[in-house]
């Protein structure tokens, strides 16, 4: 007699079920924030040029609040400044240099004119001193506010600059080696260094001049503290031609030169082909 049947017990393997992408989001999240962080080291130990650059591209991602027209979008670098948008520059100084500390103060010492050499920016002394201690090359702390801030904003462009140095009529005690031509010129050259040390390039200011008391703000008033002054000149660039107005121009010479070209062949042709004259006598015969 046949026994019970065989009695098959079959196991599953459980397997552990899955973590999903949580994991993922959460090491995003940490990934994020580990760039951020370096970021910010970075930034701490950049210079002031660098924080300024990135926080003026967060304040304005395209650059066109700012800065005052350029053919690379956030760079000011490629501003040429012509007669025909220098008071756009000028604008653009007047709003940046009331950022100045003090600005209320200087308000009055700070001249901007469009000349025909560019434009023209006077700082003027008071009787007390303003950018400059009294009878000194040495720069106040409220010059060095503003020479800097101007350095950054006229780095920025390829024109050049003049920087001059003028005083008023008062004279040095008889016999005395160190004059108003010294005075002037060693004010305009320690205008040059600090500029140049933040933000103006070396081969951008082309002229140190010292004028003395020839050249008088104050004409009627020789001896007034307005005469003393630093005059920053941002000269003219004449500006290149575009690519589409060079093209332009070439593809008109081209076109000048084919029409010119075809009329000659046309008149080659055209003595080719003509009969030629017979003579009277010939024509007799």
């Amino acid at each position: 007699m046949p026994g019970p049947p065989p009695v098959i017990i079959k196991k599953k393997v459980a397997h552990a079920g899955h973590h999903g992408g949580a994991w993922k989001v959460a090491y995003a999240d940490f990934v994020t924030a580990m760039m951020a962080l370096f970021i910010v080291l970075w930034l701490l130990n950049s210079s002031d040029k660098v924080k300024k650059a990135v926080g003026g591209y967060f304040k304005d991602p395209t650059g066109t609040s700012k800065m005052v027209g350029s053919d690379m979008v956030g760079s000011g670098e490629n501003f040429i400044v012509t007669k025909d948008n220098m008071e756009e520059l000028k604008e653009q100084l007047q709003k940046a240099i009331r950022e100045v500390p003090k600005f209320d103060k200087l308000e009055n010492h700070i001249d901007m004119t469009v000349t025909n050499e560019g434009l023209r920016i006077e700082l003027t002394e008071s009787a007390a001193g303003t950018f400059f201690d009294s009878g000194s090359a040495r720069i106040s702390g409220d010059g060095n506010d503003l020479l800097k801030l101007l350095a950054q904003e006229l780095g920025k462009l390829p024109n050049h600059l003049a920087i001059e140095g003028h005083t008023d009529s008062k004279q040095y005690p008889p016999g005395a080696t160190y004059t108003n031509w010294e005075l002037f010129a060693d004010r305009a050259n320690a205008a040059r260094r600090l500029m140049q040390e933040n933000g103006i390039r070396e081969d951008q200011v082309t002229q140190v001049r010292g004028f003395a008391d020839q050249r008088l703000r104050h004409p009627d008033a020789p001896t007034d503290p307005g005469n003393r002054r630093i005059s920053l000149i941002v000269q003219y660039l004449d500006k290149k031609p575009s690519a589409d107005a060079s093209e332009k121009a070439e593809g008109e010479k081209l076109e000048t030169g084919g029409k010119e070209s075809s009329s000659k062949e046309s008149q080659s042709s055209s003595e080719k082909t003509a009969p030629a004259a017979v003579s009277p006598e010939k024509k007799k015969e």
